[in-house]
């Protein structure tokens, strides 16, 4: 499906921006996938959940780290 290699290709440039910043923020992360914010969760939730990435600290001040 269409929307799949979307998703797929949002995940890649959400986990190569955190790669490169691992403070990078959700406002950054939509103007690179042009997603809603809500979009973006979603994309992070699923990473989160499939072991790709973690968080590392509080939500202000913390980073996300990739996983492997």
């Amino acid at each position: 499906k269409k929307s799949d290699k979307k998703t797929t290709k949002n995940m890649n440039v959400i986990t190569r921006a955190i790669e490169s910043d691992g403070s990078v923020t959700i406002l950054e992360l939509r103007r690179k996938t042009k997603l809603s914010q809500s979009g973006v969760y979603e994309i992070l939730s699923a990473l989160k959940v499939s072991g790709k990435i973690r968080r590392v600290g509080p939500d202000k001040g913390g980073c996300w780290e990739v996983i492997g």
